[in-house]
């Protein structure tokens, strides 16, 4: 067997659909066997692709083991002289197997080998050619040097930007995405780190590769598209909390016994982590500081319309006062699910604005020395509902106009029937976002029209139709354009910043992903146990009851209870946050969602009664059905159980 495949997959079967076909154009008389390793998908990825593939080995695991797991799993299993790890959520070229496999026989000092490595856009991945983490490339990362002089040797060795990206040559690391490796050395090596969950596996291993004696190289004359990232969009996982834990797992293997250095690593770890977690919720931090300046400023402009100073209220108010209407007002909008959740919406303003009053003036039955004017509360509240939903518009407005809500222009390359297919799908699923402007034809036809739609042109003229028609996202349904035409199509036009999408085998599967590509509708349902506002819930709920226990419960149990010192111990975990008084049953299941529990579905049922597949999917129920009500329901049923004591778990 000359190359062994393996792909390990989670809930992309359209993605891994897509990479197979590509690999069966690639084999060109080499002996060729592809191993998929099924990450516990629950997306039927097996059921929809065994039948169409059966000379695929698929491997279905019983959990979600990770990248660094599964992939050993399928390289054991392997029998070629070379392993290829490939992600599913990749095209490959016609030659990339055959330029792969003759560059490994011809440099025999070559243990893992990687490629040139495009997105969807045709810009270059950085990763797929790395350096290794070191204090002087750390440092230059975390101070953005790198950004600053991306052509300097001495600044840019991490993401190497001073090299051609169209010459081959070795180097540090190389992106997990596409490793092709000798399966000994592999091996050799003891395979990825099942420390790491699925990021920072393919560093680690190119550096135990080098310690060992061998080379990585970069291979520039073949190319793939990664679709970066689809099993994590795809999933709750957190994959910023996930990437700098691994940076964290591989400084302290490979420099713990520099201080400095880890200290540093450390340092850049969280820094980049608090940056990358502010750069994700930007949106919801701006809306938080705008409306703590529209509560504030519209408290001082009802005090002026309503006593004619800003400051009227006497000395002691202030800055209490600030302070408290400021708090009430932004939980009333985290309790309504504004921040962090789905786009802000006039209408949860609306139920936002009536919680804070209601509390407001409540709170001014027990606080009688703070009961200044309900007219002043009731003007502070309006004017701030006024503020906030125009701003809302306005950032609607901008959206529309030049953010990720306007309309993606399409252009369907092909007019054979699979682009008659696609056109009349996406006018029935009514895609939100999207304006079909034409079809562009790869052979010479006599029609001006096709499909109800234009003739925009012909693929030969592509680059200049989509400057002409501003074009944002392609469709190829020509089967006549090949996997490489379609790379360096891609590679030539990335200046466009145009998404490209293959689709020349017509099926719902990969319709549906098209669809929700072009109209950047979510593939994610986000479980409620993953809503920021249900997450300060739960931990104030957990407070608020380990608190009670040990004012008031802590003495009877002490004296009354044989299992004294596990409950206590439980207890105080679940005050400290380690663990939750409702959750999951713990298993060996890594990076979960939720906390692991002193009740939950499964203790109730009876553990010693449950097989591991069926605790599992109780977990998995417990995730996906979470409500405040259904904790209670499992808190009140576990009260009034004879065999209470003996749930909670050690």
């Amino acid at each position: 067997m000359d190359i062994s495949i393996v792909i390990v997959n989670y809930n992309v079967k359209d993605y891994l659909y897509q990479c197979l076909k590509s690999i069966e154009n690639s084999k060109k008389g080499l002996q060729v066997e592809v191993i998929v390793v099924d990450n516990y998908s629950s997306d039927g990825s097996i059921e929809f692709l065994e039948p169409l593939f059966q000379d695929v080995e698929f491997i279905r695991l019983n959990d979600n083991l990770g990248f660094a797991k599964a992939n050993n799993i399928g390289i054991n299993k392997s029998r070629g002289k070379y392993v290829l790890i490939l992600n599913p959520d990749t095209i490959i070229e016609e030659n990339t197997l055959w330029e792969m496999y003759n560059y490994m026989n011809h440099h025999p000092e070559v243990a893992i080998a990687g490629c040139k490595v495009l997105n969807q856009d045709g810009s270059f991945q950085l990763a797929c050619r790395r350096g290794f983490p070191t204090p002087w490339t750390s440092f230059t990362k975390l101070f953005g040097l790198q950004s600053l002089f991306p052509k300097s040797k001495f600044f840019a060795r991490y993401n190497q930007t001073f090299r051609n990206i169209d010459e081959t040559y070795y180097i540090d690391s190389i992106v997990g995405a596409f490793m092709f490796a000798r399966k000994e050395v592999l091996l050799s090596v003891g395979g990825f780190d099942t420390d790491y969950f699925m990021y920072g596996e393919d560093i680690d291993l190119c550096y135990r590769v080098h310690k060992a004696g061998w080379k990585v190289a970069y291979v520039h004359s073949t190319s793939i598209i990664h679709f970066k990232g689809q099993s994590t969009k795809r999933s709750s996982i957190n994959e910023v909390k996930h990437f700098y834990e691994a940076m964290g797992i591989y400084v302290k293997k490979h420099y713990s016994y520099s201080r400095l250095f880890l200290l540093l690593l450390k340092l850049s770890i969280i820094f980049r982590s608090l940056f990358a977690y502010i750069n994700k919720n930007k949106r919801d931090i701006i809306l938080i500081v705008l409306d703590t300046i529209f509560i504030n400023f519209s408290l001082l402009l009802s005090t002026k319309i309503r006593f004619g100073e800003f400051f009227s209220f006497p000395d002691y108010a202030y800055p209490t006062i600030f302070i408290v209407v400021t708090i009430v007002y932004l939980s009333s909008m985290v309790a309504v699910g504004e921040y962090f959740e789905a786009e802000p919406s006039i209408r949860k303003t609306f139920y936002a604005s009536m919680i804070a009053f209601f509390v407001l003036s409540s709170l001014t039955y027990f606080f009688k020395e703070y009961a200044f004017s309900r007219g002043v509360l009731l003007m502070t509240i309006a004017i701030t509902l006024l503020l906030s939903s125009i701003s809302q518009i306005i950032a609607l407005l901008l959206r529309k106009a030049y953010g990720k809500e306007r309309d993606r222009r399409i252009a369907i390359v092909g007019t054979n029937k699979q682009a008659e297919d696609i056109i009349d799908a996406l006018r029935k699923a009514g895609a939100i976002n999207t304006e079909v402007v034409g079809i562009i034809r790869v052979e010479r036809i006599k029609e001006q029209t096709l499909f109800g739609l234009p003739i925009l042109g012909s693929y030969s003229f592509l680059k200049s139709l989509i400057e002409e028609y501003n074009l944002q996202e392609i469709i190829i349904t020509d089967s006549s354009i090949k996997e490489s035409d379609l790379i360096r199509l891609i590679s030539e036009l990335k200046s466009a910043k145009v998404n490209f999408h293959k689709a020349s085998e017509y099926t719902e599967l990969l319709l549906s992903r098209v669809i929700k590509q072009v109209s950047g509708s979510s593939n994610v349902n986000i479980p409620n146990i993953s809503k920021f506002r249900y997450k300060i819930a739960k931990r104030a709920i957990d407070i608020l009851i380990s608190i009670l226990f040990f004012g008031i419960a802590f003495i009877p149990v002490l004296i009354f209870s044989k299992n004294r010192l596990k409950i206590m111990r439980n207890f105080a975990r679940v005050l400290f946050g380690e663990l939750s008084l409702v959750g999951l049953f713990p298993t060996d299941e890594k990076n979960q969602i939720c906390k692991n529990g002193l009740l939950g579905l499964a203790h109730l049922t009876g553990t010693e009664k449950l097989q591991k597949d069926a605790i599992i999917r109780l977990n998995n129920y417990y995730i996906e059905h979470f409500s405040l009500s259904l904790d209670l329901d499992i808190i009140f049923k576990s009260i009034f159980r004879k065999t209470y004591g003996s749930k909670i778990y050690s």
